[in-house]
């Protein structure tokens, strides 16, 4: 029986006896003091009985992880997110659905990359664990450092770029800010996890080579040189193992590879064999099972498979995490605290700052922008007055309050007209005829621009084009947008474009407009901060952190992206954005780091000093050669050397090697007109790393089951059986009262039925299907998939 006052059901709070002072680290100007929180809780465990050890390796519900009452261990809480915090009350459970307290919400990755600023993603990450020590969060979930591989992915708002140095730069700045301000940080989804679709049973097969110099590089850097507290394994399988059982992972590249010393803890449902995983190195299993892994992990280890060594070590991670994490809030010392209302307010104009040096300008001729003042200015899309502000899924937040573009252009133009032309939440955004309802908007949106001195016109992609969960369909605009822009742009040669989308898309139908604005997802104030770059209140500095092709079919991994097959195969290698664009001249619609200004900058004076052993030192001379002040970046490059793509380790030759540069270093500086700046980076121009072999792995996998479904199928696996049947669309029925019957709904509805193991299916429930009900639907669904049944359905064998 579980001991049921062991574990609190609430937060603990301290106990008088624990009166060890944990110590402090860096200068002592926080209470963290993990290296002396490592020492007590190994202290702690040594006198835990082997329950306790189990079920501390085990969340507590949904976001917490569990106490243990005698011995003064705290529950930590874990919330979302990367932009912005998602703390759930009790409601939070089923697939993470349910309100969340109000917080900034700032800008995605996918804006706040473009800035290439590391100070501005360690203010993020400091606002951010300032909001969670107010609202009692320990960990923050976030950076997402995941590569982009593909414009279609349906989770790019959340992750930096397609470049691992950028990706690994501005993850560790964000990581330096939340955790210095006494909040942990959890740096995620390791590795290999690209793609949505199938995201929970996918197989990345990836390369050594690629492996190395693409998706583990930013992993690393903020592994190593700003050491979060947790690292989150992702869901998919690694080159045939889960990423959740993968030794080669977790212990030989994490821990013995890069000295990782924190918690290793899952995506939300991503455990399959807790055993193995936790002999893998997975600490915790987040959300909690209830009891079902505890009591597998406690078999495990008195069957022999699993060493109670190996158990000590997780418990004493997760207790090492609760001692630094939990309790009191951790902050400045000597620093008062500010109310509520002072931070959020303070928080509002920081996002509506990086939102605003964070927008790139890809197009502006004919000096459409700045608008000009005293203009007749029509605004034009849904999008201006009901903003596409941030992504859909597990990093949604509940704003404090949200800024739109159109309020926010009234105070500067009083008379502007407005027309709606498109719906935010269509049922069929890519049909390719039009409602009649519809084609009026466009028609009423044509005559608010035929008279205006500019038109400002926003579209995009609706959250039913991309979100967590799922990818996208298309490359395009939803068909009402680009009939909007063509139209609107064909009437009126002063209009500008602006796209609020989570990732790059097809542009080709706003060609002739005078402007173009890449606003991505700006944030709770990105409608504000759009406001300030069309009147020239703030000059655009943004710069691309993703190549935009032209077409999808020039991307690197099309026909191997998003197909409904579980094995995804890398086969682009290490030809990842820019460089596959690079290395096979293939012309792109706008480059990696590109971005317009309303000034004027030259770069003079290239110097190149080598340091040896690898390094070489490059300066370049930046002058503002306009008339306003702005900001500029600079990329810094390895030669374009020829590379062999593949995995020579493997045997595996490259048809010919081919040149491609990295990214190796950039830096920004803000000049006013005249003036000029010598900027200065190190590059390492060192080959990355090779790997040694993957051993084997030391907890033997339990005996195959004879069965043909197990937890790790899925709904729409078992749906051919007459019990799998009546699952699945009793599943889908409940998942439709969640989302919702739109478009968005009906597509999250059917990516968690069809590609959601079952196991995942019970621990994201929340309890309220637990693993005993799931084991009898697998027994009673293999039973039925013998043969043909009474009911007439006919299984495939």
């Amino acid at each position: 029986m579980e001991d049921k006052d062991a574990f609190a059901r609430e937060p603990a709070r301290r106990v008088a006896d624990k009166n060890v002072d944990a110590g402090s680290e860096k200068d002592g100007a926080y209470r963290d003091g993990t290296v002396a929180a490592r020492v007590r809780a190994a202290e702690y465990v040594a006198t835990t009985t082997l329950w306790e050890k189990a079920a501390l390796c085990s969340g507590r519900g949904y976001w917490y992880t569990k106490a243990v009452k005698r011995l003064g261990l705290d529950s930590v809480m874990l919330a979302d997110g990367p932009h912005g915090l998602r703390r759930q009350g009790r409601l939070g459970n089923m697939f993470g659905i349910g309100g969340s307290a109000p917080a900034t919400c700032f800008p995605t990755a996918s804006l706040t990359a473009c800035s290439f600023d590391r100070e501005l993603l360690r203010e993020l990450g400091e606002a951010i664990a300032e909001e969670a020590a107010e609202q009692g969060v320990g960990v923050v979930l976030g950076p997402g450092v995941n590569i982009k591989r593909s414009p279609l992915g349906g989770r790019n708002f959340e992750y930096f770029s397609e470049d691992p140095y950028l990706s690994g730069e501005l993850g560790a700045a964000f990581t330096r800010g939340v955790q210095g301000s006494g909040v942990g940080a959890c740096v995620k989804h390791f590795a290999g996890n690209s793609q949505e679709t199938n995201r929970m049973v996918a197989d990345s097969v990836i390369d050594e080579r690629a492996l190395r110099e693409i998706y583990l590089p930013a992993f690393e850097k903020v592994v190593k040189e700003a050491k979060p507290a947790a690292v989150m394994c992702s869901y998919n399988r690694l080159n045939g193992t889960y990423s959740s059982e993968s030794k080669y992972l977790l212990t030989d590249i994490l821990r013995d590879e890069w000295g990782y010393e924190g918690l290793v803890v899952s995506d939300w449902g991503a455990t399959a064999d807790r055993a193995i995983g936790l002999a893998a190195g997975l600490d915790l299993e987040m959300p909690g099972s209830g009891g079902y892994n505890t009591r597998r992990l406690i078999r495990a280890v008195k069957s022999g498979r699993l060493p109670e060594s190996a158990l000590d070590k997780a418990a004493a991670r997760v207790a090492a995490l609760a001692l630094a994490y939990s309790g009191e809030p951790k902050t400045r010392a000597g620093e008062p605290s500010a109310s509520p209302g002072d931070i959020y307010e303070r928080h509002g104009a920081l996002a509506r700052r990086a939102a605003a040096e964070s927008t790139v300008l890809l197009k502006n001729e004919r000096g459409a922008l700045p608008l000009r003042p005293g203009s007749k200015i029509a605004v034009v899309g849904e999008f201006a007055l009901k903003p596409r502000y941030q992504g859909a899924g597990s990093s949604r937040v509940n704003p404090t309050k949200l800024e739109c573009a159109l309020y926010s252009l009234l105070s500067d133009f009083p008379d502007l007209t407005y027309a709606s032309g498109y719906r935010s939440f269509p049922r069929s955004p890519y049909a390719t005829a039009l409602p009649v309802r519809e084609l009026k908007l466009i028609d009423e949106a044509v005559k608010a621009a035929r008279g205006a001195d500019a038109v400002v016109l926003f579209a995009g992609l609706p959250a039913a084009c991309e979100s967590e969960g799922f990818d996208r369909d298309s490359f395009s605009l939803p068909t009402a947008h680009e009939r909007l822009i063509r139209a609107v742009c064909a009437i009126n040669r002063n209009t500008v474009v602006v796209i609020q989308a989570g990732a790059p898309v097809d542009l080709t139908p706003a060609a002739d407009a005078a402007a173009l604005l890449y606003a991505y997802l700006g944030g709770q104030a990105g409608g504000g901060a759009i406001a300030d770059i069309l009147t020239g209140r703030v000059n655009p500095s943004g710069k691309l952190a993703e190549t935009f092709p032209r077409e999808i079919e020039d991307t690197p991994c099309h026909g191997d992206f998003g197909a409904e097959s579980r094995v995804v195969n890398y086969a682009e290698g290490a030809l990842v954005g820019y460089r596959h664009y690079e290395a096979k001249s293939i012309p792109v619609a706008y480059p990696f780091g590109y971005g317009l200004s309303y000034t004027t900058f030259a770069h003079t004076d290239r110097k190149e000093t080598d340091l040896g052993g690898g390094v070489k030192r490059v300066s370049v001379t930046v002058t503002n050669t306009g008339d306003r002040a702005g900001a500029e970046t600079v990329l810094f490059y390895d030669a374009a050397e020829p590379r062999a793509v593949s995995d020579a380790a493997a045997g595996e030759e490259s048809a010919g090697d081919v040149p491609y540069r990295n990214l190796r270093g950039f830096e920004k500086v803000f000049l006013e007109p005249g003036e000029r700046a010598t900027l200065s980076v190190a590059l390492s121009c060192a080959p990355p790393p090779r790997a040694r072999a993957a051993e084997a792995e030391p907890l033997a996998a339990a005996p195959p089951a004879r069965a043909r479904f197990d937890m790790n199928s899925t709904p729409g696996d078992i749906k051919r059986t007459p019990a799998g049947f009546l699952f699945y669309h009793f599943l889908r029925f409940v998942l439709t009262l969640i989302y919702g019957a739109g478009a968005y709904g009906r597509r999250m509805t059917a990516a968690i039925a069809n590609e959601t193991p079952l196991r995942a299916i019970s621990t994201m429930s929340g309890g309220l299907l637990p693993r005993r009900a799931i084991d009898v639907l697998i027994a009673l669904a293999n039973l039925q998939a013998r043969g043909r049944n009474a009911a007439g359905f006919v299984t495939k064998t």
